[in-house]
């Protein structure tokens, strides 16, 4: 059964903006943090923003000021919304949810990914 299904990724020239979204089942989306992580081939998986249920946000350094994490709790979606975009963004991003969003843990439910290129 799928719970999270990723949306919006695609391809973008440097500079440019995408916004990504990610609609949960309601009982994943109201009883959980939200959050995204991406992975560029040959690194690791990183967190890129994650929001509390009370809103709270908090974002990776390299995209700090660019993107911003949001939720929508009547659509039971969680967005990202990312501007300025880089060459160095461009990985597979993946929304995820548990009650805790961390660097340290991975999280108990995934989302099957969207490509997001930017190209230079």
């Amino acid at each position: 059964q799928v719970q999270l299904v990723e949306s919006g990724g695609g391809l973008v020239q440097a500079g440019g903006s995408l916004r990504l979204s990610c609609e949960a089942s309601r009982s994943i989306f109201s009883n959980n943090a939200m959050g995204w992580y991406r992975q560029a081939p040959g690194k690791q998986r990183e967190l890129v923003a994650g929001i509390t249920r009370s809103g709270t946000t908090n974002y990776a350094g390299s995209v700090k000021g660019r993107f911003t994490i949001s939720r929508d709790n009547a659509k039971n979606t969680v967005y990202l919304q990312m501007n300025s975009l880089k060459p160095e963004d461009t990985a597979v991003y993946y929304c995820a949810a548990d009650q805790w969003i961390t660097t340290y843990i991975s999280p108990r439910y995934w989302g099957q990914g969207t490509q997001v290129t930017v190209s230079s």
